[in-house]
């Protein structure tokens, strides 16, 4: 297991990303690189001004006698400083840490102690109450706020570091196994683990993507997903800084849709629930009877797109990405039905988020996950999980080699945990994760993906699970779709007519026995879902799982009080 720091001979086959930003500022100084939206306006940076303040933040850093090899923690939204951040701790030689900006102080800390960070970045949160009583609680631990008013309260302030400080002269000399990030996986179940990337698997993995995807500098990018997740530090901060491309950051949730509109990026990745929840929004002001009527005439359908998009902010997107956790393929289907083709890609904190995607985009190959991307090999193992290979692939777990030993075989190929299926074309059909398959009483196992996705076609819900580990049958609970004027009986009636067209393609052992209609939805806050708004099955499985057990008979609806 490669530990912090250690060296090989070999210098990075790839230009790291501390040197692409110092290339930029050499070759486009003047060219706008980052834009942060702040009371609705762009404030932007250009690269000779990221380079600048990233390398005064290394002699800021050297300064408050943080050494080469050091652990950085940064909790934060997206912004231009996290790009800078994470630049200068490239530049400055240490290893980043970064932590998502919803995580509870028991997560925070535990990164921070686990990883031995000797200090902490806190930037602009939704609410900074977690990181700040991480921040009092460890005596030693450098804290430095970035320039925003929901930020901590830190012993350093981020501007005036800069702003006092000479750019660094040091270049640190990377190579390809040299170690670069410990990246916290949110997981579904258990202690997060720390995976270890290093700088050539990264700048590899981007490197592909901005080759099969064709990125190119006149590109814009936006940025709001968690940069701690993965899928963001890859395909967009990744790719902007390999590649050159403009990128923005959004002002806040309330303005996100706005603040697309602004950027207009090129490039767009989000996530099933965000997809679902714009697909409502449009839903709620133009029903889908009538959305269909329009879309038949010839004239009119043209501009229906055009307006759904422009609403969107994505009229100029060429690329629209949709990952991190199962999507319906229904879902798919109906925005490839208003002009907007969304290609769905798979991966893993494991294999830096590049492992298959659908593109060139291809609608008969919707329902799965697309095929390897260059340089990517797969393979499905006897007992049908998903097993990637190449050389985008982390090191290791930061302390665990127990777990390190038993995410590969002996040829070098991870263990995903997924299970799924290849098609004469290669294209990946994801089943689910093994540990979500669950035995009801009656000893047979259910696989629930499959299920909710059929019901996401069905139904329009905001979330739903299905759960049944060692009930007699399994419990489908549902968050209900907030609807005006929202009917109850009607609703009801709705979710028997479903569920009965669900049970009739279902083996007996899989069949659902009751929906409970849940009352809170589920968020982050409350810990049902992860940060990457994936669901926690195993924490519903055990708060639900006494209602399941003493299910009322002859009634399949329950609402929750």
């Amino acid at each position: 297991m490669i530990q912090p720091n250690e060296l090989s001979n070999a210098k990075c086959t790839l230009p790291p990303a501390n040197e692409m930003i110092l290339k930029w500022a050499e070759e486009r100084p003047d060219e706008i690189y980052l834009k942060q939206i702040i009371n609705r306006e762009f404030i932007e940076y250009s690269y000779a001004e990221v380079a600048d303040k990233a390398l005064s933040l290394v002699t800021a850093l050297r300064g408050l006698g943080l050494q080469p090899g050091d652990r950085i923690a940064l909790v934060s939204k997206n912004c231009a400083e996290w790009f800078i951040c994470d630049l200068a701790m490239m530049l400055g030689d240490y290893i980043s840490v970064p932590i998502f900006p919803t995580a509870g102080a028991d997560t925070i800390e535990y990164c921070v102690t686990h990883s031995e960070s000797k200090a902490i970045i806190g930037g602009k949160l939704d609410d900074p109450k977690a990181t700040q009583e991480v921040i009092d609680k460890l005596d030693g631990l450098v804290s430095i706020s970035l320039p925003y008013d929901t930020a901590p309260n830190c012993q350093h302030q981020f501007t005036p570091l800069v702003e006092h400080s000479d750019p660094s002269e040091e270049r640190p000399q990377h190579y390809d196994d040299k170690l670069m990030s410990i990246v916290y996986t949110s997981g579904t179940s258990g202690l997060p683990k720390g995976a270890m990337l290093t700088y050539g698997a990264f700048a590899w993995s981007v490197q592909q993507l901005i080759n099969h995807i064709g990125i190119e500098k006149q590109d814009r990018l936006f940025s709001y997903l968690p940069l701690a997740h993965i899928t963001e530090r890859v395909y967009i901060f990744g790719s902007s800084i390999m590649g050159g491309v403009q990128t923005a950051f959004p002002e806040s949730l309330d303005t996100f849709i706005e603040d697309v509109k602004m950027q207009r990026p090129t490039l767009f990745i989000s996530v099933p629930r965000l997809w679902t929840l714009f697909q409502q929004r449009i839903q709620d002001k133009l029903p889908q009877k009538k959305l269909n009527f329009l879309l038949k005439i010839p004239f009119v359908n043209s501009l229906i797109k055009k307006k759904l998009a422009d609403g969107l902010g994505l009229d100029q997107a060429r690329v629209l990405g949709c990952g991190s956790a199962p999507v319906s393929p229904a879902l798919l289907e109906w925005y490839r039905s208003v002009g907007l083709n969304i290609t769905e890609a798979w991966g893993m904190t494991e294999s830096f988020a590049y492992s298959t995607l659908n593109y060139p985009f291809r609608a008969d190959k919707i329902g799965s996950v697309g095929n390897a991307g260059p340089g990517i090999e797969l393979k499905i193992a006897e007992d049908d999980e998903i097993l990637v290979r190449g050389q985008g692939l982390f090191s290791g777990y930061y302390k665990n080699d127990i777990a390190t030993q038993e995410s590969f075989n002996s040829d070098g190929w991870l263990h995903t945990g997924d299970v799924g299926s290849l098609d004469v074309d290669g294209y990946l059909t994801i089943q689910g994760r093994k540990k979500d398959n669950f035995k009801t009483a009656k000893g047979k196992f259910v696989a629930p993906v499959p299920i909710e996705k059929k019901l996401f076609e069905y139904s329009r819900v905001e979330m739903m699970c299905l759960i049944g580990l060692g009930l007699p049958a399994p419990i489908l609970l549902v968050v209900p779709h907030d609807f005006p004027n929202f009917d109850r009986e009607r609703y009801a009636r709705t979710t028997k007519k479903v569920v009965a067209k669900m049970n009739a393609q279902l083996e007996s052992h899989e069949q659902i026995k009751g929906v409970l209609m849940i009352k809170e939805p589920w968020s982050i806050e409350n810990g049902i879902l992860t940060p990457t708004l994936k669901i926690k099955r195993h924490i519903l499985e055990q708060k639900y799982h006494d209602i399941g057990h003493n299910w009322p008979k002859d009634q399949l609806v329950v609402w929750e009080e």
